[in-house]
């Protein structure tokens, strides 16, 4: 900020200076206050103006000539930014021609005639006389409107660029989080898959291998035995390869949903004729109050929800309990209950149940790749459904199925 120290005249210590020329000086004097772009003006010891120059009138909104003999103070610096009064004990403007201190202030408003303000910086300059008496101040300051508008734009700006920054780690942490999950996902596929296999593949060459080597000494239905054992674990892996193609088609979004009318009755009783489901020594129990219960749903998704719903009910009930399968239709919702009465699950497990590849902690000992229930799920969400599932360890599960009719 430019600083103008204004010295009054020196008449008295320059009795032979011309007076035309120091007229001169006094004109040279009012035209570099006229040009100057700040406001200036200087004080008394009284805090009334001695002289103010255009700029400094203009950004108020007096005249200059209103200005000379009037309080400064009063007319411009009267309250803080909120409209509360500032004292003049506590203004540095006058405070400079107290204790002959300069002051610097980047951060206060002046008031202009209309009452309205605007943000200023302005330095207080003190003024001395021949004798270094003080007689009064110089201040000068400029309007930093502009510069706080383009601070506050630069602040903001600035933000937006943080908060931008934040979003953009929050979501670079994210996708770092998911693919430590699929890593760790992939790690567990490829664990269960290597294992899966292996067994099967083991019951199948080991018979295989007895097969060869006492052909000849076996009877025909034993013969029959070693080849049932090699099919149900050829059905196995390729039920277990099934599974895994399926949910590929399910993460890649190109499993598509094709519901057509279906009778569930006559469909739920075709399910259970199968061989799969017999139970000689307690069949399943199918239940429906009504005769036809119709429905648009996609027959494949729903065969596959309710093959993956029975198969755990058998696979996890011993034989001599019952398993139950329950139909409904209400307020234009399929309501399906597969219950068992089998081992339960723990509610430690129940939160990651869904979950492809989870198997729970008292089933460790039972062949299963984990993948079911993750399918039954996600077919179900396909149609617009919901699951859930309730336990008890020792005493049996159900889960309830809820489709769109």
């Amino acid at each position: 900020m430019t600083q103008i120290y204004w010295l009054p005249a020196r008449e008295a210590a320059v009795p032979t200076a011309p007076l035309g020329q120091l007229e001169h000086l006094r004109r040279q004097h009012q035209l570099i206050l006229n040009a100057v772009g700040e406001g200036i003006y200087g004080l008394d010891m009284a805090g009334n103006v001695t002289f103010v120059n255009p700029a400094a009138a203009a950004m108020i909104g007096w005249s200059t000539d209103e200005l000379i003999g009037q309080s400064m103070h009063a007319v411009m610096h009267h309250s803080l930014a909120d409209g509360r009064p500032y004292q003049r004990e506590a203004c540095p403007i006058y405070a400079a021609f107290q204790d002959g201190s300069v002051r610097r202030v980047t951060n206060e408003v002046f008031w202009r005639k209309d009452g309205t303000s605007f943000p200023v910086e302005y330095i207080s300059t003190p003024m001395r006389d021949e004798e270094g008496r003080l007689i009064g101040t110089v201040v000068t300051f400029r309007d930093i409107t502009q510069r706080r508008w383009a601070e506050q734009v630069l602040q903001r700006a600035n933000e937006e660029l943080e908060h931008k920054v934040q979003e953009r780690t929050a979501e670079l942490q994210n996708a770092n989080q998911q693919l430590r999950q699929l890593s760790d996902l992939r790690s567990r596929f490829v664990s269960m898959v290597c294992h899966e296999f292996r067994n099967p593949l083991n019951n199948i060459a080991l018979t295989v291998s007895s097969l060869n080597r006492y052909d000849t000494q076996l009877r025909p239905d034993e013969k029959t035995d070693y080849l049932l054992t090699i099919n149900a674990n050829v059905e196995r892996m390729t039920q277990m390869i099934d599974d895994i193609l399926v949910i590929g088609k399910i993460e890649a979004k190109v499993l598509e949903v094709s519901p057509r009318p279906l009778d569930l009755v006559t469909f739920c009783q075709e399910l259970l004729a199968e061989g799969d489901y017999q139970r000689p020594q307690c069949p399943i129990q199918f239940g429906c109050r009504s005769r036809q219960v119709l429905a648009c749903l996609d027959e494949r998704l729903l065969r596959s929800i309710l093959s993956n719903l029975l198969s755990n009910a058998i696979r996890y009930t011993p034989g001599d309990r019952s398993i139950g399968l329950k139909l409904a239709k209400q307020r234009g919702q399929v309501i399906i209950k597969v219950q068992d009465e089998g081992i339960g699950i723990p509610s430690s497990d129940r939160r990651q149940l869904f979950e492809p590849f989870h198997r729970g902690q008292n089933v460790s000992n039972i062949p299963g790749t984990g993948l079911g229930l993750s399918i039954v799920k996600q077919f179900v969400q396909l149609q617009q459904g919901s699951i859930k599932v309730t336990s008890r360890v020792g005493v049996g599960t159900t889960f309830t199925v809820s489709l769109p009719a």
